[in-house]
């Protein structure tokens, strides 16, 4: 089985190639300039010359304060280009695998969100990434749409490697502890995206129930815990540590709103398929453990 990704430098896809080693999925990541979402004639040359069977796109524009004042840049990549490769990936009659967010979400919800509350995004960001979903639904019958959250891995620019970074010349590290959510390991998200390709090419099309999931961590947090967990794992494997100070989010202004919480259930995409993420500490810990082994800088 040979799957196409879209996005060949971010966490998502760097780490489905690194999960796909010594595994029956051929996996292919292309960015750009090879994939330019501003100009879906690359992404049509790409799908002709790999050939897949399955399309997983691990692409967007993910400058959430940035996209405040780019907003036909945001939308252009995390919508319109998106609807466009679906409605391709559907002319070949090919599973289209988009990943979406948990910033669809106002973040006003006490409870974690399931796929059947209302999504009212508040930032332009998490407006792109929902008329995405939106064109995905519209273009394609055989979608799976995942949102995840607080994604992070050993590659890249994300939270755990910021802090690992800031701990070695900080003592005291102020970290937001008014905001929740579910901190995701990218490796292992990667391992559930394989499984569900695996799982939709034995299952006829008709049959598999095809719509949105949701796909995090199991658990939740905030980034006040999410930063102690860190240095927890780091500390014992004898890597960068620093005290945690919880601040607010008052304290810590950004263009962009956040979301107070993001908070993702994910029973659904385990009734339906089988498949549920380990619990987000586990993911941290292995996620350290990596980042370790690598530079952080």
């Amino acid at each position: 089985m040979k799957i196409l990704v879209v996005g060949g430098k971010g966490q998502l896809a760097q780490s489905l190639v690194d999960r796909s080693i010594d595994r029956k999925e051929e996996v292919v990541a292309i960015g750009r300039p090879e994939i330019d979402l501003l100009n879906i004639a690359t992404f049509s040359r790409a799908m002709d010359q790999v050939e897949p069977d399955f399309v997983i796109n691990a692409a967007a524009y993910t400058l959430v304060d940035k996209a405040e004042t780019e907003p036909d840049l945001a939308f252009a990549i995390n919508a319109d280009a998106v609807g466009q490769m679906a409605g391709r990936c559907a002319e070949n009659k090919l599973p289209f695998l988009h990943v979406s967010t948990d910033y669809v979400f106002d973040g006003c919800q006490a409870t974690a969100y399931r796929e059947t509350d209302s999504a009212n995004p508040v930032t332009v960001y998490g407006k792109s990434k929902l008329q995405g979903e939106a064109l995905v639904q519209a273009h394609s019958d055989m979608h799976i749409i995942l949102r995840t959250a607080w994604v992070h891995s050993p590659f890249g620019s994300n939270f755990v490697r910021t802090m690992l970074r800031l701990a070695n010349d900080r003592d005291v590290i102020g970290v937001v502890g008014d905001q929740k959510g579910s901190p995701t390991f990218a490796m292992e998200l990667a391992d559930l995206l394989l499984q569900l390709t695996r799982t939709i090419d034995k299952t006829s099309s008709e049959k598999v129930p095809w719509g949105i999931f949701h796909a995090a961590g199991s658990g939740s947090t905030t980034w006040t815990g999410l930063a102690g967990e860190v240095f927890s794992c780091s500390k014992k494997l004898g890597g960068p540590f620093a005290d945690v100070r919880s601040i607010t989010t008052d304290e810590f202004p950004t263009t962009a709103v956040r979301p107070k919480n993001s908070t993702l259930a994910c029973d659904k995409l385990n009734e339906e398929f089988g498949l549920k993420l380990p619990d987000w500490q586990k993911g941290v810990a292995d996620c350290v453990e990596r980042c370790l082994r690598i530079p952080v800088s």
